[in-house]
């Protein structure tokens, strides 16, 4: 594996899912293979799961782990071409990456959607930067488009769960929530799934569909309880209008996922990716229920980055 920001990086999405597996089994089982080797996790944005789950992954495997939270810590950077930096930035995107090419055998990087132009957040306008700059193998902590490793962890936590015969029925349904929300968790959701041998169904409002370039054929509801009829798994997440890029259309009908609307599901597995606005997406009596594996998800995030890493280094290793 030469790199990590798509489900297209993964050469076979069912052996890295059983590698995951072993090592979550035994997560000390490779602490030699990073040795000498520099990890840098750059956040750009706020994390508690991406940032933990990465660290104890890279230190699992025996990496040197640089943090760097480089919207607080770092200078102010500068991300457009041709750009006069006679303003509030100091350090150019591709000036910071060079040092980290000097610094780091891995770059592994985190950034949200702007939520302000439609264009630069479909076309990945930070993380592009570093996938063009970079000499070193790229990992996505999360993008604008894209959050491969919880989607992968989210693979590992329904394979875990499912043991009958049968094709489980998959239902992500959008959420409440009081302010627009990035795609990011939905559009990977969806482009994953269809890599799984699971039947998914998206239910949404109308207004909220999802980039149709992720969600592709997938059959889309815009009634909750429709959707939800005989699931196996709900994965719930807000995000905002795509087609009216990050506004909040009206929505009248209750979709907050509780009790009661579990009852028409097939003892559904419910699945978050955290954090979660408690009695805003879900209520309090279906996060702490027996229903709910969101915990389990949050610790595959340590195995789904560690199985991740590993794939880098063997990459590394070959060279």
């Amino acid at each position: 594996m030469k790199k990590f920001t798509t489900v297209s990086d993964v050469k076979n999405l069912q052996e890295i899912i059983k590698k995951a597996l072993e090592i979550k089994a035994n997560p000390l089982s490779e602490t030699e293979k990073g040795k000498g080797k520099t990890i840098g996790l750059v956040f750009l944005n706020s994390s508690l799961r991406t940032r933990l789950s990465s660290q104890i992954a890279a230190q699992n495997l025996g990496l040197n782990v640089l943090t760097l939270n480089a919207a607080q810590e770092a200078w102010n950077l500068e991300f457009a071409d041709g750009a006069v930096m006679n303003g509030d930035t100091v350090e150019h995107i591709k000036d910071a990456i060079e040092v980290l090419n000097q610094y780091c055998d891995i770059i592994a990087v985190r950034c949200f959607a702007g939520m302000k132009s439609k264009e630069d957040d479909v076309n990945e306008s930070i993380l592009s930067q570093f996938e063009k700059h970079a000499k070193v193998p790229v990992i996505s902590l999360e993008s604008a488009t894209r959050h491969p490793l919880q989607s992968l962890a989210d693979c590992i936590t329904i394979t875990e769960n499912w043991k009958k015969d049968y094709k489980p029925k998959v239902v992500l349904t959008w959420a409440p929530h009081i302010k627009p929300i990035a795609h990011a968790v939905g559009n990977s959701f969806a482009e994953w799934m269809q890599e799984m041998d699971v039947e998914l169904v998206i239910a949404n409002p109308e207004g909220y569909d999802l980039d149709p370039a992720f969600t592709k054929d997938v059959k889309i509801v815009h009634d909750q309880d429709e959707a939800l009829k005989e699931a196996d798994f709900i994965y719930v997440k807000n995000w905002s209008s795509f087609e009216d890029y990050a506004a909040m259309p009206e929505v009248k009908e209750n979709w907050m996922l509780t009790n009661e609307k579990l009852a028409n599901t097939n003892q559904a597995k419910v699945m978050h990716c955290l954090p979660v606005r408690r009695n805003v997406e879900l209520s309090d009596e279906v996060m702490d229920g027996e229903n709910s594996i969101i915990y389990q998800q949050a610790k595959n995030r340590i195995f789904s980055a560690q199985a991740v890493f590993s794939e880098i280094l063997d990459g590394l290793n070959v060279e």
